[in-house]
């Protein structure tokens, strides 16, 4: 049996073992949350060393893609800015007609032109009615522009054949959406309009012939036939915005006179143009362009 001093030893080796256990338990716990922290502080580094880089490099490259396409933005901005001006309206290519030409029979004998339909530089109308005889009403026909609103009396009585003919075009729409190609501020004063290419070398598959052209006279106001030669009016014509009776002489068929715009004509004719025009003037810097045309 233990003596007294024997268990007292053994519970004092006890006590020490319990001590050193617990002493070992500890730096172990200590040890275990220094790995803990270290690893959680390498793991911060290393997010903050690759956004860093992603800054640096691929997030460079992409403020300057957006910086890049904000400049670009800006750029096309600046230029359609700057072209602003002229009007951007769908295009209306004039069609290769394979066909063979033909003539109206009633006394206008609209006609059409062989050559001119496979050249490619009309735009497909058909012919318009030829009755018999020709109407020599007048009519008004309402011009709806950018710019205000254009009415004119149509002279059927001076011009017949011609005065019908436009009357045809517009009740096929043929001048909507169109702005005039030409104007001329020196010399002859006008505004030139009714061709959808906007080339002054379109128009439609027909022709018409000369009309009254004796003793024609060119005041302000006046709305007479564009041509290219006797007999050759189309679907183009002019508004005179000053008098130009001695400059045009009497070769253009007179088909109506201004009743109001005027003042609009006027001012897209004093506003200049490009000078791109090899016969005078060009495109004017003010355009005019018809929304609709109606007529009554």
């Amino acid at each position: 049996m233990p003596t007294s001093k024997q268990r007292r030893e053994a519970a004092r080796r006890h006590l020490e073992r319990q001590q050193v256990r617990r002493q070992q338990a500890q730096t172990r716990r200590q040890k275990a949350t220094l790995a803990a922290t270290v690893g959680g502080i390498l793991v911060l580094i290393a997010v903050v060393v690759v956004v860093v880089i992603m800054s640096s490099g691929d997030g460079g490259k992409s403020s300057a893609a957006a910086s890049s396409s904000a400049s670009a933005s800006a750029s096309a901005s600046a230029t359609a800015s700057a072209t602003s001006t002229k009007a951007a309206l769908p295009t209306r290519a004039p069609a290769v007609i394979n066909r063979a030409a033909k003539t109206s029979t009633g006394p206008c004998k609209y006609t059409e032109s062989a050559t001119a339909l496979k050249a490619g530089n009309l735009f497909d109308t058909g012919l318009p009615p030829d009755p018999t005889p020709t109407p020599k009403t007048d009519s008004t026909a309402v011009f709806n522009t950018n710019l205000g609103k254009i009415t004119v009396t149509l002279d059927a009585a001076n011009a017949p054949c011609n005065v019908q003919s436009i009357k045809y075009l517009i009740t096929q729409k043929y001048y909507d959406n169109t702005a005039c190609p030409r104007s001329v501020n020196s010399g002859i004063f006008v505004v030139q309009c009714g061709d959808p290419s906007e080339t002054t070398s379109g128009g439609p598959s027909y022709t018409t012939k000369d009309e009254s052209l004796a003793g024609s006279k060119y005041p302000a106001g006046t709305l007479a036939m564009a041509n290219s030669g006797a007999d050759t009016n189309g679907s183009q014509f002019f508004f005179i915005t000053k008098d130009s009776t001695s400059a045009l002489g009497p070769k253009y068929t007179v088909i109506g006179h201004v009743t109001g715009g005027l003042d609009i004509l006027t001012k897209v004719a004093t506003g200049g143009d490009d000078g791109s025009n090899s016969a005078g003037g060009g495109r004017p810097n003010i355009d005019l362009i018809f929304k609709t045309v109606t007529v009554s």
